[in-house]
């Protein structure tokens, strides 16, 4: 009995990241959209969208966090919430010293390592998170090119926030899909 409940559970715990996967994806994908148009002509357009993006990574890692066994149980995520939080509101004091880029590259850093923990944390458990740690290496390594490039001005930085953000949408879709095909799979296999 206890094997079939964790099964359930396992199975339960996959719909759910597969649908989380996929928000992350859209969510990306549109912002940016937005980013490489709007936020390439209107200063004003940029800013929210520069404070919009780290506060959307908070909302959604409190949220996953939350579904997947509590706060407890996924310290890496909602110190990422923290993190993101602080990131959301340092990027107000950044637009104002043009370190905006350099803003967003520590939190690259600090978020990729967090979200790499998290993955290898859920390999574990779930398998099928070689794109997540893929995505928490990649985005500490941004983020120190970002650190470098601390004081682009803000339309450009804009724009190569928006080619990190990209990199990270298809990150999550690829998961998504992966989480997908293994639960059609495992489907097939338990359909006598």
């Amino acid at each position: 009995m206890i094997d079939r409940d964790e099964d359930i559970t396992r199975v339960q715990e996959a719909r759910w990241l597969t649908r989380y996967y996929f928000v992350r994806a859209a969510f990306s994908a549109a912002w940016v959209a937005l980013a490489f148009s709007v936020g390439q002509r209107l200063p004003t357009d940029a800013a929210v969208l520069l404070i919009l993006y780290p506060a959307w990574d908070a909302l959604a890692n409190y949220i996953d966090a939350s579904r997947s066994g509590g706060i407890a149980e996924n310290r890496t995520q909602m110190i990422n919430v923290v993190i993101s939080i602080a990131t959301a509101i340092a990027v107000v004091a950044a637009l104002q010293l043009n370190w905006v880029l350099g803003v967003f590259g520590v939190w690259a850093i600090l978020s990729g390592l967090l979200q790499l923990a998290t993955a290898v944390r859920r390999w574990k458990r779930m398998g099928a998170q070689w794109a997540m740690i893929l995505s928490g290496g990649q985005s500490a390594l941004a983020g120190a090119f970002f650190v470098v490039q601390a004081h682009t001005p803000l339309l450009q930085a804009t724009g190569r926030v928006a080619g990190y953000a990209a990199v990270g949408a298809v990150y999550f879709l690829v998961s998504a899909l992966w989480l997908s095909v293994g639960q059609m799979r495992g489907k097939a296999l338990r359909t006598p």
